[in-house]
């Protein structure tokens, strides 16, 4: 039996708007439907996997996907929730952004051509690009008033906020969302649309506008816009967006951003944005409620959302990382972590350089570390060694005669260098 999508959706907190008849449309049969993203970067954000999580759970209740990319209302930006006017894309710019984005959904959904749940990916540029101005204010913007488009919570909010005001260009956007839901309805009989609950008054447009044109029923849902626990905007850290492209946010960097929520916040976005079953996030709360300092919610949670994103592989290599800084790997375990995510785990630790050949050279370790830096001479490296808290590459140093050669660099590169239980130095061969 397949799961009630919509019940479901309010089970995980995922539910914020939706227009009376869609759990019957649901029931009644295989419905289409289609979630909206801009591609104004050539990556997705994790901002945008509540909709793909959306999307990817209507496909699992039987249901059929489509993911729309904006190559045309991306050239204008969407004014909901922002304060003022984005910059516009050229063309060749988005249909980069396209591609890979298409390529990031395949993680998410299925899109088998051969099932009649199998997802599509599209671009609203196909379909408007051969309009013109003139025609397209004749054949469609005739159905909707000015007065209509005026009460939409996001052109009032502009209108209200920001001293810039709000273009002819961004006021036209919830007219051209509403035409892809238009379009859609008339060539893939999608009857609902979904989004952030920011996207309501967009949508809302595109089902008057199938009312009036079609005289057809169509329908809305949305979901709530994620925050964290203490009103902060989710998916932002100081650096900014945390994204699905390993270019941008390494695997490394994307578990830790999970790793690293509050106890609330991993409550909720284990609901949100894993396929555990409510039952085992129930007991997984109840057993880390319990010893909340061993975060076990957290691990778990960043272990399921970084498989899902990046694989089994880059979860592994993330908590062997994770285990560097806490004293936990071996040796042989950091001799083979890659060099991006090595400096990705030692960011901000402090770094000294040495000459390769000087490293080649075999030196005794007390006078590379003085000779670079880390110590301020040989004899504080000695009294450290003598005390038994000089590591490096994780093993412990225990002769002040001991030597070291290139074969120790890490990725050809480095050593790490550690002093006690916590201070961490990074030696550079170059």
């Amino acid at each position: 039996m397949k799961a009630n999508f919509v019940e479901e959706l309010k089970q995980r907190g995922m539910l914020h708007q939706m227009m009376p008849g869609v759990e019957e449309l649901l029931a009644r049969e295989v419905t289409t439907a289609y979630v909206g993203i801009d591609p104004t970067a050539d990556s997705l954000h994790i901002g945008h996997l509540v909709s793909v999580m959306m999307l990817r759970r209507l496909q699992r209740a039987g249901h059929r996907p489509i993911a729309v990319l904006g190559g045309a209302t991306g050239m204008i930006g969407d004014p909901s929730m922002k304060s003022q006017e984005r910059n516009l894309l050229d063309l060749d710019t988005l249909r980069h952004n396209q591609e890979a984005i298409g390529h990031q959904l395949e993680r998410f959904i299925d899109f088998d051509r051969k099932s009649n749940t199998g997802a599509k990916l599209l671009n609203n540029y196909d379909w408007m690009h051969d309009w013109s101005f003139l025609d397209f204010i004749r054949e469609i913007g005739k159905h909707i008033t000015v007065n209509y488009m005026m009460a939409k919570d996001s052109v009032q909010r502009r209108l209200d906020g920001s001293a810039a005001g709000l273009s002819f260009t961004e006021f036209s956007y919830q007219l051209l969302q509403g035409y892809d839901f238009l379009h859609l309805y008339r060539t893939e009989g999608c009857k609902l649309q979904m989004g952030g609950s920011d996207q309501w008054g967009n949508i809302t447009t595109g089902t008057e506008l199938i009312r009036r044109i079609e005289q057809g029923d169509a329908y809305g849902l949305t979901c709530p816009l994620i925050t964290k626990a203490d009103g902060g905007k989710f998916g932002k850290t100081e650096k900014g967006n945390i994204w699905i492209d390993a270019r941008y946010t390494s695997p490394y960097a994307f578990y830790q951003f999970w790793i690293n929520t509050g106890d609330e916040d991993a409550y909720r976005y284990m609901k949100i944005f894993t396929e555990l079953e409510l039952e085992e996030i129930e007991a997984l709360y109840k057993e880390h409620s319990q010893a909340p300092h061993l975060r076990a919610l957290q691990q778990r949670l960043a272990r399921e959302i970084t498989t899902m994103v990046h694989g089994a592989e880059a979860v592994e290599t993330a908590e062997e990382a994770t285990r560097i800084l806490f004293g936990q790997n071996t040796h042989a375990a950091l001799m083979n972590l890659n060099e991006a995510t090595l400096l990705e785990v030692l960011e901000g630790v402090p770094t000294y350089t040495v000459a390769r050949s000087r490293v080649e050279a075999q030196p005794v370790v007390v006078d590379l570390l003085a000779e670079s830096g880390v110590f301020a001479s040989k004899g504080e490296a000695r009294k450290l060694i003598t005390a038994g808290g000089l590591s490096i590459n994780k093993e412990k140093v225990t002769d002040a005669q001991a030597t070291i050669g290139a074969d120790a660099l890490i990725s050809g590169k480095y050593l790490l260098v550690q002093r006690g239980k916590k201070n961490y130095y990074l030696l550079i061969a170059e």
